[in-house]
């Protein structure tokens, strides 16, 4: 198959932070590839692109709205429009020279991508492509009757973009049975997906290999809770040390470190307070943003385990990052998300009794490590999640 894999315009790919929705679109681009499909990656220009051996078109833009906006303001929606415009004129383009009788795969992650195709493509072309669109948006997470006002206000685009297309993949159960009730999507089109993980990249690493770090960030003799997400409300970074203060206070050698992107730069001087006010600075240890690959695998292995109090979530690929690592993943029951291999916990009490069975039972925790890593060799490899996603676009073309 031919296939084009839409980059969104946040920022280029390969991602030089944790993008999640850049990062699958490099891996799936590269699992694909190596399926034997012929794919090209569309991308925002960037003259400052990490090296990558990706096929990638680049997308023209004006001078000084190529870099990634991290604030989500005015110039950030600026961008985006100024980019899905310059992508239907390259798309445009690329649909004129398909021969007659033969289709194309177009594949969006983005709900300003989709929307402004739509618009500014015609019908004729339109119709010389297989249009795929993945559902990344956490906000279908929630009930309908908490999330519609959100719907018709911000994420109108979103729902023209599903309707149009010719195949709907949603990376959850609980969303793909939203959107087919109640945003009119008929059944046959919406595919239930799972992201991937590299699990070269992603893996154990022996004590060795981490103890520069470690005596780097004063985390020796440590033992180390990590969660990792962009610093916000959202992903709940204070909600979680609340839970786990209790524990934290009990025993002096536990450390609480996450890393991440500021989104929020008043949540991340309320979580700096909270650990003030609780004498915990020193073992609350703020880790940056880190570039994902094998900078963001060293971190995750400085940890015993891994929480995500994360309050909404399209699927969580920093969930099965952390399984890969070989460690135990702690997930909130509140989150409504299909994975495998996970520990779920119902409250801070539970999190905190659970959290301190591991970190006192090494063989346990080991155990529990291996067992992540197994599952997410058997179910989400980017080569098992690619075939899914080629069969969707086949099933597509031969209709």
């Amino acid at each position: 198959m031919r296939i084009y894999e839409i980059g969104t315009g946040y920022t280029s790919i390969p991602a030089d932070k944790g993008a999640a929705t850049e990062i699958v679109v490099e891996n799936l681009s590269r699992a694909l590839i190596k399926q034997g499909h012929e794919v090209t990656v569309l991308d925002i220009a960037d003259e400052n692109r990490l090296p990558t051996d990706l096929p990638i078109l680049e997308v023209p833009m004006p001078r000084g709205l190529s870099g990634t906006d991290e604030a989500l303001g005015v110039r950030h929606k600026l961008k985006r429009v100024v980019y899905s415009v310059h992508l239907a004129k390259v798309l445009r383009g690329i649909l004129g020279d398909v021969p007659t009788g033969e289709k194309i795969i177009l594949h969006f992650h983005n709900q300003y991508n989709a929307y402004f195709f739509n618009r500014l493509v015609a019908q004729s072309l339109r119709e010389r492509a297989v249009v795929a669109y993945t559902v990344h948006s956490y906000i279908w997470h929630d009930d309908w009757e908490k999330i519609e006002q959100t719907v018709h206000k911000r994420y109108f685009q979103e729902v023209d973009a599903m309707r149009s297309a010719d195949a709907v993949f949603v990376l959850n159960a609980g969303a793909a049975a939203t959107i087919e009730r109640h945003v009119g999507v008929e059944a046959g089109k919406v595919r239930l997906v799972a992201n991937g993980v590299d699990t070269d990249i992603y893996r154990p690493l022996g004590h060795s290999e981490t103890e520069e770090l470690r005596r780097a960030l004063k985390l020796s003799g440590r033992k180390c809770i990590i969660q990792v997400g962009s610093v916000c409300d959202r992903k709940n970074q204070l909600g979680c040390l609340e839970m786990l203060e209790p524990l934290m206070e009990e025993d002096p050698t536990i450390a609480y470190i996450y890393a991440g992107g500021i989104i929020e730069p008043e949540y991340k001087a309320a979580i700096d307070s909270f650990a003030e006010a609780h004498g915990m600075s020193d073992r609350v240890v703020y880790l940056g943003e880190v570039a994902p690959g094998v900078e963001l695998n060293l971190r995750y292995n400085l940890a015993e385990c891994s929480i995500f109090s994360t309050k909404a979530e399209a699927f969580g690929l920093v969930v099965i990052e952390a399984m890969a690592t070989g460690q135990p993943v702690f997930v909130g029951n509140g989150l409504k998300v299909d994975l495998e291999g996970i520990e779920r916990y119902s409250d801070g009490a539970d999190l905190c009794e659970k959290v301190a069975t591991v970190l006192s039972d090494e063989i346990g925790r080991a155990t529990m490590g291996r067992n992540a890593r197994e599952v997410v060799l058997a179910k989400y490899s980017w080569d098992k999640i690619a075939r899914d996603y080629a069969s969707g676009f086949e099933a597509n073309i031969r209709r």
